[in-house]
C-alpha cells in the first residue's frame, strides 16, 4: 500500500511553481482510474440545485435515486432507495473465449491500475497510458463517464500552438464543497474536438455546462446544462465511501458461500412414534 499512498498523496511532490488551475483540473479528470478501487455512492440521473430537497443532508430520498456499490474493474451493485436490487454482478463467471480468440490488440490490454501513467508535480495524471479502460454503466453512458470523466480532458495535453484543440474550454475554476467533500467547479463549453464516451449522453452538451469534479477521486459528482433552465440536463452524485472492502457476495444475486464447518451444526433426529 506504500506505493499506492505515495502516488495519490495530495501535496506537491516538488517545490516547483504554482500549477495552472486549468491544467490541474484537466489532470484531475484523467486521474480517476488511479485514485480509487471501490466506491459507494448515490446517483441521480438529473441535475440538483441548492433549492432541490436532494441537496439537503438527511432529507428524504428523491425519486429516481440509485444507491451503488462499485468495485473495479467490473463489479457493480445497484439498489433503489427502498432497497430493491436493480443490478448485481461481478462478471467473474463471464466467458472470455470469444474475446481472446479474436487476438486483437485490445483484448490483451491490462487494467489501468496495473500500469503507471505520467504524473504531474501534484500527483495527478498528466498522460494516460494505453489500457483497458471502461466503467460499468447503468441507464446511459453518462453514469460511466461520470466515474471516469477523461472525456473532458483527453488522454494527454494538447500542443499549445493549436488553440481550441482541448476537448472543452474551461471558465473560472473555484473550490467548492460538495456533500462534505472538496471539489473543483467550473463552467465548460465543448469544442469541436470533444468526443464523449457516449454521444447520446455526454457530460456536457453544446453551450455552457456547470461541472464539479471531486478532488479526492477525480469523479464528476455533478453536471448541469445551463442552456435549458429550469428543466436542465445533467446528473448528481454523492460519494459515501471510498476504497471500502467489498466481498464478491455483495455483487452476486445469490450467495454462493459454502457451509462454515467451524460452527457447530445441530442434527436433530425426530423421535420414533
Amino acid at each position: 500500500m506504500a506505493a499506492w499512498d505515495s502516488r495519490n498523496r495530495r501535496e506537491p511532490r516538488t517545490s516547483g511553481g504554482t500549477v495552472d488551475p486549468a491544467t490541474a483540473f484537466r489532470n484531475l479528470c484523467r486521474s480517476s482510474p488511479w485514485k480509487w478501487q471501490s466506491l459507494r455512492f448515490e446517483y441521480l440521473d438529473r441535475p440538483v440545485s441548492s433549492a432541490d430537497p436532494a441537496a439537503s443532508p438527511g432529507s428524504a430520498a428523491p425519486s429516481g435515486l440509485v444507491r451503488a456499490w462499485l468495485r473495479r474493474p467490473g463489479a457493480l451493485r445497484l439498489e433503489t432507495a427502498d432497497g430493491l436490487v436493480l443490478h448485481s454482478t461481478t462478471g467473474i463467471n463471464d466467458s472470455r473465449d470469444g474475446f481472446y480468440v479474436s487476438a486483437t490488440r485490445k483484448s490483451w490490454l491490462l487494467p489501468p491500475q496495473l500500469i503507471t501513467p505520467v504524473y504531474d508535480d501534484g500527483g495527478l495524471v498528466r498522460r494516460r497510458p494505453e489500457a483497458a479502460y471502461g466503467e460499468p454503466c447503468f441507464g446511459n453512458g453518462r453514469f460511466g463517464a461520470a466515474l471516469d470523466p477523461v472525456e473532458l480532458a483527453g488522454n494527454a495535453p494538447v500542443p499549445l500552438e493549436f488553440p481550441n484543440s482541448n476537448a472543452v474550454e474551461l471558465g473560472p475554476i473555484t473550490e467548492v464543497d460538495h456533500e462534505s467533500r472538496p471539489a473543483l467547479e467550473t463552467r465548460v463549453v465543448p469544442n469541436a474536438s470533444y468526443r464523449p464516451a457516449d454521444p447520446a449522453a455526454p457530460l456536457c452538451r453544446p453551450g455552457r455546462t456547470l461541472l464539479r469534479i471531486d478532488a479526492g477521486t477525480g469523479v464528476c459528482v455533478a453536471s448541469r446544462w445551463l442552456e435549458d433552465e429550469p428543466a436542465g440536463y445533467g446528473h448528481w452524485l454523492r460519494i459515501l465511501a471510498v476504497d471500502e472492502y467489498m466481498l464478491d457476495d455483495l455483487f452476486l444475486a445469490e450467495s454462493m458461500n459454502l457451509t462454515d464447518v467451524r460452527s457447530h451444526i445441530s442434527w436433530d433426529i425426530a423421535p420414533e412414534a
